[in-house]
């Protein structure tokens, strides 16, 4: 295979990851689900989104509204960036969601201790770092003496069933 041919063949894998994935993209949030997934507006149709590397309390566990509350003050009707990271296991978007003034939504709930960062699935240590200021401080859910994970709620609720 010549060098011509290797560079045509990596630009079609590239491009076809861009393109499985999505590029990133600004739009107005139009839904809040719960404290980690919104629904913006791209190409004229809403969009679900899971916001990466963290995890909300769930809406009937204790501070789940207060996390959907919180995000939805943040960003409903409000233009943000999405930098596209991958798709879940059920179709949504994963992304970091970047607030008009360049905060990102992902770090400002687990700032203010509405959310987990979610170590199984991501590496940023900024959100390690932002989770241990917000308990040392009893910010949010870290008021609470033992707050139950999102992913442990719902294997409970799970084996309820």
């Amino acid at each position: 295979m010549n060098l011509r041919m290797c560079q045509v063949l990596v630009g079609c894998i590239l491009l076809q990851a861009t393109l499985a994935f999505g590029a990133d993209f600004t739009g107005k949030a139009v839904g809040v689900l719960d404290g980690d997934t919104i629904d913006v507006l791209h190409d004229g149709h809403p969009k679900r989104i899971r916001l990466n590397g963290i995890d909300c309390p769930e809406k009937g566990q204790p501070f789940g509204k207060k996390a959907k509350q919180f995000t939805s003050t943040m960003v409903f009707g409000e233009d943000v960036t999405i930098h596209v990271v991958g798709l879940d296991r059920y179709g949504r978007t994963i992304g970091e969601v970047m607030l008009g003034d360049g905060r990102n939504l992902n770090r400002e709930l687990v700032k203010a201790g509405f959310a987990w960062w979610y170590r199984k699935y991501s590496k940023d240590f900024t959100l390690g770092d932002l989770e241990d200021e917000a308990r040392l401080a009893k910010q949010g859910l870290w008021a609470d003496p033992n707050p139950i994970p999102p992913w442990e709620w719902r294997q409970r609720r799970a084996f309820k069933r």
